[in-house]
């Protein structure tokens, strides 16, 4: 089951971004800077404000199976929004998948795929528009996926968790013709 997320769903997106990200990143940084990461990027508050947000739009991925057990424990989502890469391309009017998170155990079997039509389908409601992801650069597999769904890489950016600075590709899908 997917739904759009409220600012109600703060905490538990809180709780799940910190998640996701720590399963797939923490490896690659001091704890320090991890934890303040954290805390900057998903803190309850920051989340709240950006699902109270109009220009943006988070769905929330959960379970069936588990639905009837833990009905409010969501296992993934996507995060939509105008588009704020560092590329000179990036224009008003841009779209941005900024998150598209999965806990690991649940990742495969289309959930990503749902997650990454839904946040397109809302950016393109008013009609095409160029889309923008952006993908670590060691992540070979979200790299397959996008390209799939037609991201090409055409620039890169440091992305910075604290004083580690990633190599973060950036990704382009023109407008639909």
């Amino acid at each position: 089951m997917i739904r759009r997320a409220t600012p109600a769903d703060a905490e538990a997106l809180s709780a799940l971004s910190r998640e996701c990200f720590t399963q797939t990143f923490a490896h690659l940084y001091a704890p320090g800077d991890l934890s303040a990461f954290l805390d900057e990027a998903y803190a309850p508050d920051v989340l709240r404000a950006e699902l109270a947000d109009p220009e943006r739009a988070t769905w929330l991925l959960f379970d069936d199976a588990a639905q009837a057990s833990f009905p409010e424990s969501p296992i993934g989502y996507v995060t939509a929004c105008p588009a704020l890469l560092p590329h000179p391309d990036v224009a008003p009017g841009d779209g941005e998948i900024q998150r598209l998170y999965i806990l690991q155990g649940h990742q495969g079997c289309g959930r990503g795929t749902l997650l990454l039509k839904t946040a397109l389908e809302w950016l393109e409601r008013d009609g095409p528009r160029t889309l923008w992801i952006g993908v670590w650069s060691e992540n070979y597999g979200a790299q397959r996926f996008y390209a799939r769904h037609g991201f090409e890489v055409v620039g890169e950016y440091s992305f910075m968790v604290g004083d580690h600075a990633d190599r973060e590709f950036i990704t382009r899908r023109p407008a639909a013709a």
